[in-house]
């Protein structure tokens, strides 16, 4: 049986400082593609270039925040393709019987990458069509708790220390105590696989949680959000126009350029207790 890839690959990399060049092993992140197929229907759903480590959340999480599943018992069973050996680069994922879902929506992750915002206004349409409910208020929290989060988030990564070159996803809760992170190459794959372990444990929606990401928050970042209850999403760069008008829809709070004891506040400013 081959061994599943590691997060972290090792490589062979020469510093130049001061005009002196040096070799140095160093530790990179490993990307490599993830296909998710759904069984008995033996289809190819999704293929995402991800960092190995948490597959089934990460299949999980997409497969929820793009309406595929709607909750933990809609899926049987998640596994690893046999196919004469296993095969670490392929999820198969079991539904319940009868869930005959709809694919159509599925098709732009074929030709498109699932960070880059294309057929986004389609896709705000398809959570419209969904019933994606409004974002019940609360809960509000202090400016304090904001600023802290990013130096919490850092300080649990650790791939991420290793490395220098991956994203995150993690969730606090009202009093900015982490709850959950997970990491990847992609911010967008972190917050699915986030999600997908919410979804397996049975703890969604997130009503009373906040979501930090590193990077931007782009319309896809808002759009898993707003699919997992999310009241309060952050991020140390800005949102796109598109990830501000879900937030405006949904009736989640946007707050982008999350640095040091500073942040701005895109919408839902009713859910920060300032002074």
């Amino acid at each position: 049986m081959r061994m599943p890839t590691k997060s972290k690959t090792k490589a062979t990399v020469w510093v130049v400082e001061k005009g002196q060049v040096r070799p140095r092993l160093d530790h990179l992140t490993t990307e490599e593609p993830l296909e998710i197929r759904l069984v008995p229907l033996q289809k190819t759903v999704a293929v995402t270039m991800r960092t190995p480590g948490a597959d089934f959340e990460l299949a999980a999480g997409f497969l929820y925040s793009e309406g595929v599943v709607s909750r933990r018992e809609d899926i049987r069973r998640i596994s690893y393709c046999v196919d004469g050996e296993q095969r670490h680069n392929i999820v198969n994922v079991e539904l319940r019987d009868g869930l005959i879902p709809d694919l159509q929506p599925l098709e732009r992750h074929f030709y498109t990458s699932s960070a880059c915002g294309v057929c986004g206004k389609a896709s705000l349409e398809a959570l419209r069509l969904r019933g994606c409910p409004v974002i019940p208020f609360g809960p509000t929290v202090t400016p304090e708790i904001i600023y802290s989060l990013p130096d919490k988030l850092r300080a649990a990564q650790g791939i991420f220390t290793a490395t220098g070159g991956l994203h995150a996803a993690a969730t606090f809760n009202a009093q900015g105590q982490l709850l959950n992170l997970r990491e990847d190459v992609g911010r967008h794959n972190a917050l699915d696989k986030l999600i997908g372990t919410a979804l397996l444990s049975d703890e969604l929606p997130l009503n009373n949680c906040i979501v930090l990401v590193s990077g931007r928050s782009s319309f896809e970042i808002l759009q898993k959000s707003t699919t997992a209850g999310v009241p309060i999403v952050c991020s140390v760069s800005a949102p796109s126009s598109l990830a501000m008008s879900v937030a405006k829809e949904f009736g989640i709070t946007l707050i982008g350029f999350l640095r040091g004891e500073r942040f701005n506040i895109y919408t839902g400013l009713q859910r920060i207790n300032a002074a």
